[in-house]
């Protein structure tokens, strides 16, 4: 299957013309990464027993919505960066790994959310040890996604 269609859309050709443009966008989706990483590595660190000071039930649902948005921020922008060079993109080992981490991150959060977990912390209960489990998880995945990303520029 050939992406060559993808390449040719004039977002790509742009950033492949347009250094400026791609570093701009480049510098984008590492911005989104970090309000990403810093959001969920917040509330993962907050379920694992830090900052107990810190009511779950307002710190909760405001670090999930930013994560949300960084993650979304990441993911358009690094469709567009993947849109300049797509066959060589999923060639790349690590690109495909980090593609699994994010799915797998983003999985576990939904599954977090959608238990009863995520409801009792929602109430300032007690942090239930699956929901412990869910953030050791959580921070471990996006850490890898991370690394992976690094990793793209040297396979």
């Amino acid at each position: 299957m050939t992406l060559q269609w993808l390449a040719d859309l004039p977002h790509a050709t742009l950033l492949r013309h347009w250094d400026t443009a791609y570093l701009l966008v480049n510098a984008a989706h590492i911005c989104a990464i970090g309000v990403l990483f810093g959001t969920i590595a917040a509330l993962d660190l907050r379920l694992l027993g830090a900052a107990r000071a810190l009511p779950l039930s307002s710190a909760a649902p405001y670090l999930a919505r930013m994560a949300a948005s960084g993650l979304l921020l990441a993911v358009l922008t690094g469709f567009w960066l993947f849109s300049v060079q797509p066959a060589q993109y999923l060639g790349n080992t690590a690109f495909l790994a980090k593609l699994a981490l994010i799915a797998l991150g983003t999985l576990n959060a939904l599954w977090l959310h959608a238990g009863r977990s995520w409801r009792r912390l929602l109430a300032d209960a007690p942090v239930p040890p699956v929901a412990r489990l869910h953030a050791a998880l959580s921070i471990l995945l996006w850490l890898a996604a991370i690394v992976a990303g690094r990793w793209i520029g040297f396979l």
